[in-house]
């Protein structure tokens, strides 16, 4: 590993605590959303078996943290913003999906904990641009 500014280390993804913390960060997200009322109508949106969700979204976060690439490679061209364009995402859903990342986040404890409030941040407002 090298020590230049850039090195993977230096990403998120690393300074968050790698693979781990991104499938426990899903893993946690997912279990809100399947057994809180509070986001049942998000819940609502997905299919009953919340399994390639899980690792979709895992493998997401990864790659747009800085990490190892692989979703975007298996997924050329493909963005959050347009693989949720056919779905009616209101404030409501939106704002749903992002209380449930934010306590997903914060349970969790990333071992950077300004970074995992600054990861919950971004993730919140692309939530929130998603709402129509």
């Amino acid at each position: 590993m090298t020590t230049a500014s850039n090195a993977p280390a230096d990403t998120p993804f690393y300074l968050l605590g790698g693979e781990p913390t991104m499938r426990a960060i899903v893993e946690r997200f997912y279990d809100l959303m399947d057994a809180d009322p509070a986001y049942a109508e998000l819940r609502a949106m997905h299919a009953p078996d919340l399994g390639m969700m899980r690792a979709s979204l895992t493998g997401f976060l990864t790659g747009w943290a800085g990490g190892p690439r692989d979703w975007f490679e298996q997924n050329p061209g493909k963005c959050m913003m347009s693989a949720h364009r056919a779905f009616a995402i209101t404030p409501a859903v939106s704002a749903q999906w992002a209380e449930a990342m934010q306590r997903a986040i914060a349970d969790v404890a990333p071992a950077n904990a300004a970074l995992g409030k600054q990861m919950a941040d971004t993730l919140t407002q692309m939530a929130q641009r998603m709402a129509r």
